[in-house]
């Protein structure tokens, strides 16, 4: 879909995925630039989000979902759609990646969009060239969460980690880094090495919460107790409260707690409902846009 551009002060960059559900019922629509974009728009920040998609991929629910006219969208268009798949086995769960749309690189970005204060960039799919964070440094709030550099599909399209080649390159260009635990394989190690790399990096854990590291230093935050319905998303909440705040100027310790009680409120939603609400807001006491 092609929009009227205005200019925006969220841009997130990624993949807008199908995502596959179980028993032949279709898919639903995910991604970090999906979760984000809509979370920056609730937070009351002018979104653009630029992706690539197949032409199967319908983005119209955008505008019945997002905030007034707060989220416009420019997707360069693939022969396939990002699409992801989970199947549930005795062993554990399997992440299928079955097909992916174009790489996203600092040539495809609007004009408009040339200025944005705040540039997310999101890969699932090691879908955005690393010189999308080079290309916008120093002259924006740069927020990385570096999933999809972290994992690679075999011939057989099961997903599995691959090492970040580009952290060390990447991480002294970021303003904040959001990644998890699962990520991290469980290696604490290695987010003490990143953290070292960069100004402020948040490594979740679901319900324990997870640490925030200030110049290396960490920093532990909970998470509510709350009744899980669907996690998906989650993290890409936390990630987009986390950088509003944090660019805004909030003490990234209270922006971390934050975001963390954010997104624990989205859990007890399923899909894009989980996006915050006025009740969210007040009983996070966000000073909202």
């Amino acid at each position: 879909m092609t929009t009227a551009l205005p200019k925006c002060d969220y841009l997130v960059i990624g993949h807008v995925t199908h995502d596959l559900l179980p028993g032949d019922r279709g898919f639903t629509m995910g991604g970090t630039a999906t979760y984000s974009g809509l979370v920056a728009a609730a937070l009351g920040r002018q979104v653009g989000i630029l992706t690539s998609a197949g032409d199967d991929c319908d983005l119209t629910p955008f505008a019945a979902v997002a905030h007034g006219e707060r989220v416009a969208v420019h997707c360069h268009r693939a022969p396939d759609t990002t699409t992801f798949e989970n199947r549930y086995t005795p062993e554990g769960r399997v992440q299928l990646l079955h097909k992916t749309a174009a790489l996203l690189t600092p040539d495809l970005i609007p004009l408009e969009w040339e200025a944005s204060p705040i540039v997310h960039i999101g890969p699932v799919a090691a879908e955005c060239a690393p010189d999308l964070t080079m290309h916008f440094a120093g002259r924006a709030f740069v927020g990385l969460t570096p999933q999809g550099w972290m994992r690679q599909r075999n011939a057989h399209d099961q997903v599995g980690a691959r090492p970040w080649y580009e952290a060390e390159a990447l991480l002294p260009l970021a303003s904040a880094v959001v990644l998890s635990l699962e990520d991290l394989r469980g290696d604490r190690d290695l987010a003490e090495r990143w953290a070292a790399l960069t100004r402020y990096l948040v490594v979740t854990d679901g319900y324990m919460g997870g640490t925030l590291y200030c110049d290396g230093r960490p920093y532990l935050f909970p998470a509510l107790r709350v009744t899980e319905l669907d996690p998906t998303g989650a993290g890409d909440i936390f990630a987009a409260t986390f950088f509003c705040a944090l660019a805004d100027g909030t003490d990234p310790r209270l922006a971390a707690h934050l975001a963390a009680c954010i997104a624990s409120r989205s859990i007890e939603r399923a899909g894009w409902d989980s996006v915050p609400t006025p009740e969210d807001r007040a009983i996070c006491n966000w000073n909202w846009r």
